[in-house]
C-alpha cells in the first residue's frame, strides 16, 4: 500500500493484509488523530549478545565477536472521544470502538503467524522521515473512571527487528548494459555474424549513502542477460550463475529482515550465486559515493540492473 504522508509528530503502523486477515494504514501520534501521545514515546534498545571468553588461569577476559540486539518503541496512547457524543453512554461507546480500532491495527494478525513478516512503524521527528521495520509487541488498555468520560489510555511497544532507523525515503537508481567495445572484424569470418559480448556500463557516484551508519542495497537484475554481475568498485561484487529471459528479474535482498535471492518474486535461486561473491549479510555499503558497475552477457543491450537503498541511522 502507499505510504501516506505524514505531519511531524505522527506515527503510521502499516502492514499489508493476508487472507482473512485485514492490513493496517493506522495513524497515531498527534490529537487530530484521536489517538494522541500521553507521555513522549521512549525507544530502548537491548543489550548487545556478547562474545567475551575468560582467560584461563588468569584475570581479566578476551574480548570476543559482539552484536547489536534490537530497539523496542514504546508509547503511552491516549484514545479520546470525549467530543464524539453530549452524553457519558455515547462517549463511552465511541471509546471502546476506538481502542478496538487500535487493539486490532496492534494484533497484526496478517503478519504475526508468517515466518519472517513484518509490518513497518513510520513517523516524522525534527522534520526527518524515519521508520522501523519489526512488529507490535505490547498492546494494555489502562481503564479508569476517565474510560466512561471517553478517554482511556493504552500502553503499546513496537519491536524493531534491528536496532537502526532507516530513512522513510527510498533512492532508487537504474544502470543500464552497455555494448560491448569493439574495434572492427578480424576474419575468418562466420555467418551468422554477432556483436555480443561482454557488456559493461559504470557511471561514477551513481549511489550515495548518507546518514551516519552503512545500509544495504536491494539488487534488481532484469533480463535478457546471462551470468549478470554488479561491483560495487573497491568494496565487493556479486555474480549469478543463471540466465534471465526478457520479462524476467532477479532481486538480492541482503537486507536482515529479508536475506533472500528469488526469480520473479517466487522462486529461490540463492544456489546460482557464484562461489566468489559476499555473504549476504556482508553486502553493506559505507556512506559516502560509489562506482556501480554491471556486467553480463546481453545480445540486445536492453539488460540492466536497479539498485535501491534507504540511509540508515543509529537514533531517529
Amino acid at each position: 500500500m502507499p505510504d501516506r504522508r505524514l505531519t511531524e509528530g505522527q506515527w503510521n503502523l502499516v502492514y499489508n493484509g493476508n487472507g482473512v486477515h485485514p492490513g493496517a494504514d493506522f495513524l497515531f501520534g498527534t490529537r487530530n488523530t484521536g489517538y494522541d501521545l500521553v507521555e513522549p514515546y521512549e525507544v530502548t534498545y537491548g543489550d548487545p549478545e556478547v562474545g567475551d571468553v575468560a582467560l584461563p588461569r588468569e584475570d581479566g577476559i578476551r574480548l570476543g565477536q559482539d552484536h547489536r540486539s534490537t530497539a523496542t518503541i514504546n508509547f503511552s496512547i491516549g484514545v479520546d472521544t470525549v467530543d464524539a457524543a453530549h452524553n457519558a453512554v455515547g462517549r463511552y461507546g465511541a471509546n471502546l470502538n476506538a481502542v478496538s480500532r487500535l487493539g486490532q491495527a496492534w494484533r497484526a494478525d496478517a503478519v504475526r503467524r508468517r515466518f519472517g513478516e513484518r509490518a513497518v512503524l513510520r513517523t516524522v521527528q525534527g522534520g526527518r522521515g524515519r521508520r522501523f521495520y519489526g512488529r507490535p509487541r505490547k498492546f494494555a488498555p489502562a481503564a479508569s473512571r476517565l474510560s466512561r468520560q471517553g478517554h482511556t489510555t493504552v500502553e503499546a511497544s513496537f519491536l524493531a527487528a534491528e536496532d537502526i532507523a532507516y530513512d522513510d525515503r527510498q533512492q532508487t537508481i537504474r544502470v543500464d548494459m552497455a555494448p560491448p567495445p569493439h574495434r572492427g572484424l578480424i576474419g575468418p569470418l562466420r555467418s551468422p555474424l554477432s556483436m555480443a559480448g561482454l557488456g559493461v556500463t559504470a557511471v561514477p557516484g551513481e549511489i550515495v549513502v548518507g546518514g551516519d551508519t552503512p545500509t544495504w542495497p536491494v539488487l534488481t537484475f532484469y533480463g535478457p542477460v546471462a551470468t549478470p554481475q554488479c561491483e560495487v568498485l573497491g568494496q565487493w561484487k556479486v555474480s549469478l550463475n543463471l540466465v534471465l529471459d526478457k520479462g524476467e528479474w532477479v532481486r538480492i535482498d541482503p537486507r536482515p529482515l529479508a536475506r533472500t535471492v528469488l526469480r520473479n518474486n517466487d522462486t529461490s535461486v540463492a544456489d546460482t550465486l557464484d562461489r566468489h561473491s559476499p555473504l549476504l549479510a556482508d553486502m553493506q555499503l559505507p556512506l559516502g559515493q560509489h562506482d556501480v558497475v554491471l556486467r553480463g552477457r546481453d545480445d540486445t543491450g536492453t539488460s540492466y540492473l536497479t539498485a535501491s537503498w534507504r540511509n540508515a541511522y543509529s537514533y531517529l
